[in-house]
């Protein structure tokens, strides 16, 4: 069942069942294999149903496609969980701190921790945030963390989101869907509860409103449209949150107040949960073709008429080369040594590192630091010669655009294949939730699980799939 090289989560590395998944185990032997095969279509058959698509964007048109889901959950005990969301917290806790100090005064960078020219020279940092006092002190309203685990107590961070995260509708339709195939399963496990999320973000976001607000904030979803990757959770959100979900040309600034239109007129809204990047936010400020943004939001926004989640400006504590100052991030803002650990990462545009990388191009993952959705990358054991070359040239002409790390031995958990349970690889990006109130971290998250064997990349965009995270109660 298990390679012996690789930390298996339901059998470990010893074939010895491991404790969370006993009472699955129990249950799984006891069923029938074509029950579950059935099983496993209807749940194809419901996200067909519901509409759980995303975009894949090619070279011709963006084809919509069906997210695989995998009915086998993946399942951490209690323990483990609460040793995750200490250093989840304590890594947020430290991002938000940070963001403040180099829109402020940049402590950071006098101390000489972190090179003047990775915010200077860094596309994702925003001179217009500069000296900016976001409202509640939060920068990073909604986080997701990308987690992978190597051993027992094994999780090293991959990636931060702290711009517009996604998926987090995944994970709500995963349990969803689980719940209502097998509400046996749920007896003889006790897992916890993930369906509170959407009031969860609802009281996060409107305890984040400016002072202008009153008693009852108006939130409101900002979508570039129907033709983005992640409408469907967009859509999904605000519906979910009880809010409106509206477009840019929805919005105009009235009265020095955004405003949406409504039967009524326009209604000044509190807080904007924006999917929308930073360069499309504000034509006036940013873009000037953007059709997508508010035409003087930003303006609203600095003089406190508004709150943005994420605020503008975030992007640059996920920027992969920043990513790789995060211990030093960590350890001068909290005071406190990180729990949890980096990927070892080569900055390409330092040249000791950039020749170690070209040297071992071919053990080593490489990924643009401005990258996201698994484009752009390459996985060096798996790569052709033709790929390594390519990559080769495009490192040698734009050293700064690219970060490299070693290929890390993913954990597996069992997927539902033809001929019964089969080891996947996976990553984990659980939610976190950021108000003036203090953080919130969702029991579990999104696992993402690359269904092709022996394949490291589990972005659904590279044809990955998901299944349902379980958290069981200590």
């Amino acid at each position: 069942m298990s390679d012996h090289s690789v930390f298996d989560e339901m059998w470990g590395r010893d074939a010895g069942l491991r404790e969370p998944y006993r009472n699955f185990h129990a249950w799984f032997d006891q069923e029938d294999p074509k029950r579950l095969r059935a099983k496993n279509r209807e749940a194809e058959d419901l996200f067909r149903l519901t509409g759980i698509t995303f975009n894949v964007y090619g070279r011709s048109e963006a084809e919509e496609r069906l997210i695989p889901f995998d009915i086998i959950p993946r399942i951490i005990s209690g323990s483990e969980w609460a040793k995750l969301s200490r250093g989840i917290d304590q890594r947020v806790r430290a991002i938000n701190a940070f963001l403040h100090d180099i829109y402020h005064t940049q402590e950071i960078v006098k101390a000489g921790r972190i090179p003047k020219e990775m915010i200077a020279q860094n596309e994702a940092f925003l001179p217009h945030m500069i000296g900016v006092d976001v409202p509640g002190g939060v920068y990073t309203h909604i986080v997701g963390i990308d987690l992978v685990r190597t051993g027992p107590g094994e999780f090293f961070v991959l990636e931060d989101n702290a711009r517009t995260p996604s998926g987090v509708s995944y994970m709500l339709e995963n349990r969803e869907t689980m719940l209502q195939m097998f509400p046996e399963l749920f007896s003889k496990n006790r897992v916890q509860p993930v369906q509170h999320y959407p009031i969860d973000l609802r009281r996060s976001l409107a305890a984040c409103a400016p002072k202008a607000a009153g008693a009852n904030p108006t939130v409101a979803v900002l979508t570039p449209g129907i033709y983005n990757s992640a409408y469907f959770e967009h859509a999904f959100l605000a519906d979910q949150m009880g809010v409106e979900l509206v477009e840019g040309h929805d919005l105009r600034v009235v009265d020095g107040r955004v405003a949406m239109r409504t039967t009524h007129g326009y209604k000044a809204i509190d807080v904007l949960y924006r999917r929308v990047d930073d360069d499309f936010l504000d034509p006036l400020n940013f873009n000037p073709e953007s059709q997508l943004g508010v035409p003087g939001i930003m303006d609203v926004y600095r003089a406190g008429g508004i709150t943005i989640a994420n605020a503008p400006g975030t992007g640059i504590s996920d920027d992969k080369a920043i990513y790789s100052y995060m211990p030093e991030i960590v350890e001068f803002y909290t005071g406190e040594r990180p729990l949890l650990q980096n990927v070892p990462t080569h900055r390409c545009s330092e040249p000791d590192a950039l020749a170690y990388v070209l040297d071992n191009l071919e053990d080593l993952v490489v990924k643009e630091v401005h990258g996201s959705g698994g484009y752009g990358m390459l996985i060096g054991p798996t790569a052709t010669r033709k790929d390594l070359a390519a990559f080769r040239r495009k490192l040698k002409a734009r050293p700064k655009n690219y970060i490299a790390q070693p290929t890390l031995s993913l954990s597996t958990v069992p997927i539902f294949a033809q001929k019964g349970l089969a080891p996947r690889h996976v990553d984990l990006r659980p939610f976190v939730l950021v108000s003036p109130d203090g953080i919130k971290i969702t029991p579990g998250g999104l696992t993402r699980v690359a269904l092709k064997k022996g394949s490291l990349v589990v972005n659904s965009s590279q044809g990955g799939g998901t299944k349902d995270t379980w958290v069981l109660e200590e």
